[in-house]
């Protein structure tokens, strides 16, 4: 009985010699947060938090069941109306966390038979979601993963299956390297071979678009035929959750059908308001967002001055190369010693197989803080 324990231990002693090894720290006060989603810095918002604090006083600390039990409050009815205003969209549909909204998303887009193409740098739960795609009910599914954000890639593989159902899965703002998927071009390809498109706008709602209202919205394609949006609201948000917004038929069908929503508990209303009163304060947010905008530029100048492998940032996502795993924990480490907690990617999170820093813009951080926040990573750099 003793075998499994050991082959656990063998595992643990070849990712560790490989510098795949990863531990839980404290979360101990820093003096820059720039590991954090909290683009906009309204986590900690007097409104937001006054909101949740209400909503908690009234509904207490959890939901206590999934919404089809025990029933949907006002808050949650509220938010989704507010999401798929601002996205463009007839209606959407809260879930407890983004990796569920993505995964139910996948799960009612890919009928049976179909093609999933699916960009190569594509999140965890859009991985994932593709592979459960698979499941009962849906025989025949396949998934291709295409090039990283190649259009024409896209295209050779759904000439390739002519006749076929298809959806092709993107981010708007790609979580590793904060690169922006050429959208416009992708939609268009789409929707010439009949193909319907999934775009997880989580690090782009808040910071990209008219109003903040993401990435397919700046793209133009608020609402287009044939797309739905994904998004999470643990990010510019400051909260907790996910959204899938799309057509009313879509919601029904969901509703109806869709295992993490019927069978998971839901968004608890605390986080619910909270979220809500987040995204008012997001809507009309312009210069947060200009702010950031400006904050990313200012660090990519100043990183790549130093003469540092640095990514171009759509957004508040900026990725720093590392030499190696090893290289990259000391280097996360270092800084999280002197106060600057950022964010270290590694093998197999890194779809590139390329170890990185991942430093995160927070306009809620003072910029003077910002700036030391980026002396720190440069001394202590491997």
């Amino acid at each position: 009985m003793v075998e499994w324990l050991e082959a656990l231990d063998e595992e643990a002693a070849a990712r560790l010699a490989a510098g795949l090894r990863r531990e839980t720290h404290p979360r101990d006060s820093v003096s820059a947060d720039l590991a954090g989603n909290d683009y906009l810095g309204l986590s900690r918002h007097p409104a937001v938090l006054a909101a949740a604090a209400a909503a908690l006083h009234t509904y207490g600390l959890g939901a206590t069941g999934s919404r089809l039990v025990r029933g949907s409050t006002d808050v949650h009815r509220e938010l989704e109306e507010s999401l798929a205003g601002l996205l463009g969209c007839a209606a959407s549909l809260v879930y407890s966390s983004g990796y569920l909204a993505n995964l139910g998303a996948v799960r009612a887009l890919a009928r049976p038979g179909a093609l999933i193409v699916s960009d190569a740098h594509n999140h965890a739960s859009i991985v994932d979601a593709c592979r459960l795609a698979r499941g009962a009910g849906r025989e025949g599914v396949e998934t291709v993963v295409a090039p990283h954000a190649d259009p024409a890639a896209v295209a050779a593989i759904l000439a390739a299956h002519p006749g076929r159902p298809a959806l092709v899965v993107t981010e708007s703002i790609f979580s590793v390297d904060g690169d922006l998927a050429p959208l416009p071009e992708l939609y268009e390809i789409a929707r010439s071979h009949g193909a319907l498109m999934l775009v997880d706008d989580a690090h782009a709602l808040g910071v990209l678009g008219p109003r903040g209202a993401g990435g397919a919205a700046a793209a133009g394609l608020a609402g287009a035929p044939g797309l739905v949006v994904t998004a999470t609201l643990s990010k510019s948000l400051g909260a907790a959750g996910g959204v899938i917004a799309g057509p009313e038929q879509l919601h029904r069908q969901l509703v109806d059908t869709g295992r993490t929503f019927i069978f998971d508990t839901a968004l608890p209303p605390a986080v619910a308001a909270g979220a809500l009163a987040a995204l008012r304060l997001l809507a009309e947010g312009d210069d947060l967002r200009a702010g950031l905008h400006a904050r990313a530029a200012r660090a990519v100048d100043r990183l790549r001055g130093e003469g540092l492998e640095v990514s171009t940032p759509a957004g508040g996502v900026i990725s720093v190369a590392a030499p190696g795993p090893d290289e990259a924990l000391a280097w996360a480490t270092a800084c999280r010693d002197r106060g600057v907690a950022v964010g270290c990617f590694r093998p197999p999170s890194t779809p590139d197989g390329r170890s990185r820093l991942r430093l995160t813009v927070n306009v809620g951080i003072p910029a003077d803080a910002f700036d030391e926040a980026l002396d720190v990573i440069l001394k202590e750099r491997p």
